[in-house]
């Protein structure tokens, strides 16, 4: 059994056109013809039209998508676990954000200050104020410096707790991305590295592009901080930092 490009169009709820351009990128290849040169789609063709719009969905650009489903050894049902995972935990970091908001909110409405109690909950162990003679050091007369300073003695428990969990789901989609052998200089790698730069936009200091770009540089350089990306995944330090270097470059 097959089917026009018009009938899985609207079975798949996309265009027409989207159905074309796949076919014109080699993305999707309708299995047969008509006499006339009409597309037909099989049912193979239509599993591998779910994994693409599964992947879309999950943020993944064409090209990076075709690496992945023309990988060798890789069949329907890995994708498919592949794919529950990374929505489940694309899911729970949703929740997390929308805990986070609620309690920001609770927090901005009762003007909640961050108790002793609450800076362990947000930062565990890790006590933030041990590095502040070597970062006023290296940056203390630097404008970022000062307008950090000026942000952060105004956050809550609720802010810090958003915070945390929007750079963890940041860092959480460039391990996915590593360890699914995504290119570091892809769109899909290059969009994470510019969603890290928003994240310090939005909660320390105006990040421009040369200045990610020196952090990203940081991130291998500096031991400490290789360490903890590279403790997540073998590589994850070079692969950030190639990232935003990708990202510098196409902006």
């Amino acid at each position: 059994m097959s089917f026009s490009v018009g009938q899985v169009a609207r079975l798949a709820g996309i265009t027409v056109r989207t159905l074309h351009h796949y076919d014109e990128i080699g993305l999707l290849t309708p299995g047969e013809r008509t006499h006339a040169g009409y597309r037909r789609y099989t049912d193979a063709d239509l599993v591998r039209l779910q994994q693409i719009l599964l992947y879309r969905e999950l943020g993944f650009g064409l090209d990076e998508i075709a690496v992945i489903l023309d990988a060798p050894h890789t069949d329907e049902l890995t994708h498919l676990r592949r794919q529950h995972e990374l929505l489940t935990r694309k899911a729970e970091r949703l929740h997390e954000v929308i805990a986070a908001v609620e309690r920001s909110i609770q927090g901005r409405t009762h003007n909640i200050a961050l108790t002793p109690q609450d800076r362990f909950e947000v930062f565990g162990d890790f006590q933030p104020e041990d590095h502040d003679p070597e970062v006023e050091r290296r940056w203390g007369d630097t404008e970022a410096y000062a307008e950090s300073r000026r942000r952060i003695a105004t956050y809550t428990k609720a802010d810090w707790l958003e915070q945390k969990a929007e750079a963890a789901a940041i860092t959480d989609d460039l391990v996915a991305a590593c360890k699914a052998g995504l290119p570091a200089d892809g769109e899909h790698a290059m969009d994470l590295a510019e969603r890290h730069r928003g994240h310090i936009n939005r909660w320390f200091y105006p990040c421009t592009h040369e200045i990610h770009r020196c952090l990203g540089d940081l991130y291998v350089d500096d031991p400490r901080f290789r360490a903890t990306f590279d403790d997540l995944v073998p590589g994850l330090a070079g692969y950030v930092r190639q990232a935003i270097h990708a990202n510098v470059r196409r902006a």
